[in-house]
């Protein structure tokens, strides 16, 4: 039986990838909800029925973008076995491999950045990215716990300052790889963690 929900989340789900094409282009002060309606091939009122506003639609891509690079991440252990080390390692190549997919659109994570500082979309921007981060970290945690637990790492690791600095560490591989066109974040990622892997290891 077919369900009566899933035209109207395919034509919801058809705007916000529509206004990511657009944002990522033109920026959300130039981008128009007209020019949004063109390119996802439907009405401007139609818009209107799922958001309230750009705004909202806005928020919806912000909400959309995060989930697409927070899955990836989240499959990539979900059943992965080995030591805690391979965890670790496979969640930074799952998270610094999707930059050949993402890096199009990247600029939305310069606008979404520019949000949570405007007065205007502050506070709601601000929560998102809070939880997101938080979110992240605490799989991060997580791995390092477990790692600590089996004897793989060391037991005066703090692991939520570890975790703190890996978040960060993504968060500017990706934004020196948008600079740099010849930057290779994932190749770096993984040089990088030999040095975290022999500062976290109990065999040192």
């Amino acid at each position: 039986m077919r369900s009566n929900h899933k035209p109207h989340l395919d034509k919801k789900k058809r705007i916000i990838e529509a206004a990511a094409r657009v944002f990522a282009q033109k920026g959300y002060a130039r981008a128009a909800v007209a020019d949004i309606a063109v390119t996802a091939e439907i009405g401007k009122g139609t818009i209107y029925a799922y958001f309230d506003s750009k705004e909202d639609l806005f928020f919806a891509v912000f909400e959309w973008f995060m989930l697409q690079t927070g899955a990836a991440a989240k499959v990539s252990i979900s059943h992965l076995g080995g030591s805690s080390s391979q965890r670790l390692e496979a969640l930074s190549d799952s998270i610094m491999g999707m930059w050949d997919e993402i890096k199009d659109v990247f600029i939305l994570t310069i606008e979404f950045w520019a949000a949570s500082s405007s007065s205007q979309m502050r506070e709601r921007f601000k929560e998102a990215f809070r939880r997101f981060y938080e979110e992240f970290r605490a799989i991060v945690v997580s791995l390092i716990h477990d790692g600590i637990e089996r004897g793989e790492f060391r037991s005066d690791v703090n692991a939520e300052s570890v975790a703190a600095a890996l978040v960060g560490t993504w968060d500017a591989l990706f934004l020196q790889a948008w600079f740099e066109k010849n930057f290779d974040p994932l190749i770096t990622a993984k040089n990088f963690f030999k040095v975290v892997i022999r500062g976290l290891s109990n065999e040192n």
